[in-house]
C-alpha cells in the first residue's frame, strides 16, 4: 500500500456546520487523521464544545463563528483559517436546514432561507477557499447532499432541490479544477440519527420503522459512519475520484 494513503499530518480542514451532527462525525475522523480542524457554525458554544474534544485528543482546532450564507463572512472566515492554521486544504461544506411543508405551504422566504444555507453556501465556501487551494497545489472538496439529491419528497420541496443542486454544483467543481489538482466530491447520507432526523420523527408518522423496514443494514446511520468516508475524500488515497455522489445510507437507496 502507497505510503500515507491516509495520513492527513500538515493539512488543514474547514467544516461547516462542524460543531454537531454529521459535520462532527466527519471533523473527528479528519482530526484522528492527523488535520487541524477549523469548526464553523452560527453556534459558538457548540463549537466552542466541539473544539474543546477535539483538542483532548490532541488534535489542532479553533473556532471560527461565521455566517456562511454571507460573502463578506467566509470571506472573513477562510482569511481567520489562513492566519491562524496556515493553509487551507480540505472544505467540509455541511452547514445546512430543513423546513418540512409540502411545495403548496412553503412560501417564499422559507424557501430562500433552505437554499441560502444549504446551497448558497456550498458556492461562496468553496469559492472563498479555491485561491489557498490552487497556491497549495490541490485541495479537497466534501459537499454534503443528501438522500433526497435522488429521490422526492412531499415535505421537502425547498430542501430535496438544495441537495440535487449540491450534486451538480459538486461536479461543476470537479470539471472546473481538475486542472488544479482539486478534487470535488458529494456524500449522500441515509437516514442518520442526528438532532435533525429526531424532529423529523417527530413530525412524520411511522418514519422510525419504515426507514428501518427500508435499510439493508437495519439500523439508522450514526455520526460515527462518517468519519471513514471523511478521511478517504480528503487524503491521498482519494485523489483520482472526483465529482462523484457516495452514499452513505446502509444500503437505503439501493433496496428494492
Amino acid at each position: 500500500m502507497k505510503e500515507g494513503l491516509f495520513d492527513l499530518n500538515g493539512k488543514v480542514a474547514i467544516v461547516t456546520g462542524g460543531n454537531g451532527g454529521i459535520g462532527l462525525g466527519m471533523a473527528r475522523g479528519l482530526a484522528a487523521a492527523g488535520a487541524a480542524v477549523a469548526i464553523v457554525g452560527r453556534n459558538e458554544a457548540k463549537s466552542v464544545a466541539a473544539v474543546a474534544e477535539l483538542t483532548q485528543g490532541n488534535a489542532r482546532a479553533i473556532s471560527v463563528v461565521a455566517d456562511v450564507t454571507d460573502k463578506e463572512a467566509v470571506a472573513a472566515m477562510t482569511a481567520r483559517v489562513t492566519a491562524e492554521l496556515g493553509r487551507i486544504d480540505i472544505l467540509v461544506n455541511n452547514a445546512g436546514i430543513n423546513i418540512r411543508k409540502p411545495p403548496h405551504a412553503l412560501d417564499i422566504a422559507e424557501w430562500n432561507s433552505v437554499m441560502a444555507t444549504n446551497l448558497t453556501s456550498a458556492f461562496l465556501c468553496s469559492q472563498a477557499v479555491y485561491p489557498a487551494m490552487k497556491e497549495a497545489g490541490g485541495g479537497k472538496i466534501i459537499n454534503i447532499g443528501s438522500m433526497m439529491s435522488i429521490f422526492g419528497a412531499s415535505f421537502a420541496p425547498a430542501y430535496a432541490a438544495s441537495k440535487g443542486g449540491i450534486v451538480q454544483f459538486t461536479r461543476s467543481c470537479a470539471v472546473a479544477w481538475a486542472g488544479d489538482n482539486i478534487q470535488a466530491n458529494a456524500v449522500l447520507p441515509g437516514w442518520i440519527d442526528t438532532d435533525l432526523t429526531k424532529r423529523a420523527r417527530q413530525e412524520i408518522d411511522g418514519l422510525h420503522d419504515r426507514v428501518l423496514t427500508r435499510t439493508p443494514a437495519a439500523r439508522w446511520g450514526a455520526i460515527g459512519d462518517f468519519a471513514g468516508i471523511a478521511v478517504f475524500l480528503a487524503s491521498p488515497a482519494s485523489d483520482f475520484v472526483t465529482g462523484t455522489a457516495i452514499p452513505v445510507d446502509g444500503g437505503y437507496s439501493i433496496m428494492g
